[in-house]
């Protein structure tokens, strides 16, 4: 088997599986992590591209890689920070709890 499809097919269960941990979870922590897994499904799609995609020689999908792992890192940071506020709150981490949030 040609070994971008195996990245692909790879990179479509780990997307897969993040966005069913998306879509199915109650809980914040949970849904983050899902978040998490669909970059890394998108950062295996760009080494795998790079690698075996194209002639080109320049390191752009390592390039995107790089950028996406820096705003991953942001973006749970903050994600976190949020999560912990709302804990503080609602005393309970619960996605359908933090509706009483608002205005």
């Amino acid at each position: 088997m040609n070994p971008i499809a195996i990245s692909l097919t790879a990179s479509a269960i780990l997307f897969a599986l993040g966005l069913f941990a998306v879509l199915s979870r109650r809980n914040a922590i949970l849904v983050l992590v899902g978040i998490e897994l669909m970059l890394n499904a998108a950062n295996l799609n760009f080494i795998a591209f790079w690698r075996w995609g194209g002639a080109d020689a320049a390191l752009s999908g390592p390039l995107f890689v790089l950028f996406s792992i820096a705003i991953a890192a942001a973006e749970a940071a903050v994600g976190l920070a949020i999560i912990l506020m709302a804990f503080r709150h609602t005393r309970s981490n619960d996605l359908n709890r933090l509706d009483s949030l608002h205005g």
